[in-house]
């Protein structure tokens, strides 16, 4: 026997949580858990100034696909072309393109 009584089974060690933690509180830290280590992967996911996306539509709109920027519209505006497009939680973004090397510019979020 050790001081926490036969074998020290079923008790915990202050300050520590007991591995045999079970039902919904095992559930909630795992969620939590998984959510707070996916919230940067998230932030990664959008376009960033320099992204290469290509000078036609077709091209821009499968790059800007892939960095989950759903292309709504495009128009020129200021000698660059505007992707006007949709994030997975539905925020609203413009994504300024130079034409003439397809890399991205500039990245407005349209609150």
């Amino acid at each position: 026997m050790d001081r926490h009584g036969a074998a020290g089974q079923g008790r915990a060690i202050r300050g520590t949580v007991p591995w045999h933690v079970k039902g919904k509180t095992m559930t909630r830290i795992l969620t939590l858990s998984f959510l707070l280590a996916a919230a940067p992967l998230a932030a990664l996911a959008a376009p960033a100034v320099g992204d290469m996306v290509g000078t036609n539509p077709e091209a821009a709109t499968a790059a800007l696909a892939e960095k989950g920027c759903k292309v709504t519209d495009f128009e020129a505006e200021d000698g660059k072309i505007e992707a006007k497009c949709t994030d997975e939680v539905s925020k609203l973004m413009e994504v300024y393109i130079d034409p003439a090397t397809g890399a991205v510019t500039d990245v407005k979020s349209g609150d």
